[in-house]
């Protein structure tokens, strides 16, 4: 089904953009509400199976890793098949993965379930598909605040879902919360192919923001689909992107630093966070509900830093950031116990402001030093290594707690790595960098590329 270019006057209507970024921001939220359930069953599950901590931390692990492995190659099957058909068919596989593990009975099956089949389809439709829908959809001057309010749509899975799955697994049951993951990724299915489209010209549109003077639009943002790769397999085109982008020191510190942002959140926060909280008296339920108040900060704090991204260098955002983390994250131990305490509450506020924050300078760096058609891609390794810290923190935290009875070595280590990352970030050069002396790729322009030739 394919929509006719508005017929209304253009300050009457509605730009089409903003349909697509609402149906793509739902299908992120679905997407996170599972993955975000991890903290809230961890323990129903152990205790209905008798399963290990390093076990269900284990699964954790697989799920973060296959999620942020996922992402780069699902940003270049993005590239070659559209948006469109890779979001419906990875919607698919959440509902299959989160639907099936209410009949399982084994541990292997938890791994396979939580860990692949979810993994899987949230990783096709992480951060990098809100990167991909701003550089095609949006102009420059917005795409840093679209991100921003793309990057909140985790947070927004999180307050929407948690609360009720921490309900339902301390109450009916955790088979409930998975199945109403189920039913929410299924009924955004036909959302997805009605709204969604993979370019502003197939509806016979410019991206928002454009207007008749703007006859550039940064020449690759509203590339048509013959520009991209399409020649490679998507795997070929995500792997050779790779090799490319590892001969810059900017991509090193870009992997590094997010390394460290998803080991201090989603590995650590995110799975962590309510059994820890356990430990020192707290309901489940409570903790829950903290932790989804963390998202109703970062709601304001991600879009927040996006708007901040279109106007200060993201370099020192990220040092900011990452260094006021970092400080947060060496008073948790002193400020846990059974009730919610005023220095408690101070620190969910903070660290909900701050806690993708990341994410809208890291992509206008992407952006800045890999190009507008390729940083999505590049992005998508980025994000990888981002998930790839979140699910090594998460066997590291779930170990600490196995070996010395609490988390304190697990908040420690966390809080020292951030203050490296925000270090580190200072070391960004402002203007794209010459690192090697190469031929062209095949298939792309030497303009396109900030790793010049």
């Amino acid at each position: 089904m394919t929509f006719p270019a508005a017929t209304l006057p253009a300050a009457t209507r509605i730009h089409r953009a903003w349909w697509v970024m609402a149906v793509v921001l739902a299908a992120g939220v679905a997407a996170a509400g599972f993955r975000s359930s991890t903290g809230a069953l961890l323990e129903p599950l152990e205790a209905e199976f008798g399963w290990s901590r390093a076990t269900t931390s284990g699964a954790v692990t697989a799920n973060l890793v296959i999620y942020g492995l996922t992402a780069p190659f699902a940003a270049a099957l993005m590239e070659r098949f559209g948006i469109r058909r890779v979001v419906a068919s990875a919607l698919v596989l959440v509902a299959v993965g989160s639907g099936l593990t209410v009949v399982m009975t084994a541990a292997w099956q938890l791994w396979v379930l939580w860990g692949l089949a979810v993994g899987v389809g949230t990783g096709a439709m992480a951060l990098v598909l809100g990167a991909l829908v701003a550089n095609r959809w949006f102009v420059e001057s917005r795409r840093g605040l679209v991100t921003g309010v793309f990057s909140a749509a985790g947070a927004a899975g999180q307050l929407v879902f948690l609360p009720g799955i921490a309900a339902l697994a301390t109450g009916p049951g955790w088979r409930y919360a998975a199945l109403v993951v189920t039913a929410a990724a299924l009924l955004l299915v036909p959302l997805v192919l009605v709204v969604v489209r993979d370019r502003p010209s197939d509806v016979g549109l410019r991206p928002l923001g454009a207007d008749a003077v703007d006859v550039d639009l940064d020449s690759d943002a509203e590339a048509s689909p013959a520009s991209a790769p399409d020649g490679r397999g998507a795997a070929t085109m995500a792997i050779r992107t790779l090799r490319e982008s590892l001969r810059s020191r900017t991509f090193w510190i870009l992997v590094g630093t997010f390394w460290v942002c998803g080991w201090s959140t989603n590995g650590l926060i995110g799975t962590h966070f309510i059994p820890a909280a356990h430990d020192h008296g707290m309901p489940e339920t409570t903790a829950a509900g903290l932790l989804a108040l963390i998202g109703v900060f970062d709601l304001v704090g991600t879009i927040a830093s996006g708007w901040l991204t279109d106007k200060v260098d993201p370099r020192f955002l990220l040092c900011g950031y990452y260094g006021l983390r970092g400080l947060s994250l060496l008073f948790v131990p002193a400020l846990l116990g059974p009730a919610i305490a005023p220095n408690l509450f101070v620190f969910i506020v903070f660290y909900g402001l701050d806690w993708v924050a990341t994410v809208p300078p890291t992509i206008a760096l992407c952006r800045r030093h890999f190009g507008v058609q390729r940083s999505s891609v590049v992005f998508g390794w980025v994000f990888a290594s981002h998930m790839v810290g979140a699910g090594v923190a998460a066997s590291y935290a779930g170990w600490v707690r196995t070996t010395t009875g609490d988390y304190f070595t697990a908040w420690l280590t966390a809080g020292g790595m951030c203050l490296v990352a925000a270090l580190a970030c200072l070391a960004i050069t402002r203007s794209p960098e010459r690192v090697v002396d190469r031929p062209a790729a095949a298939g792309l322009e030497a303009e396109d590329l900030d790793i010049h030739v």
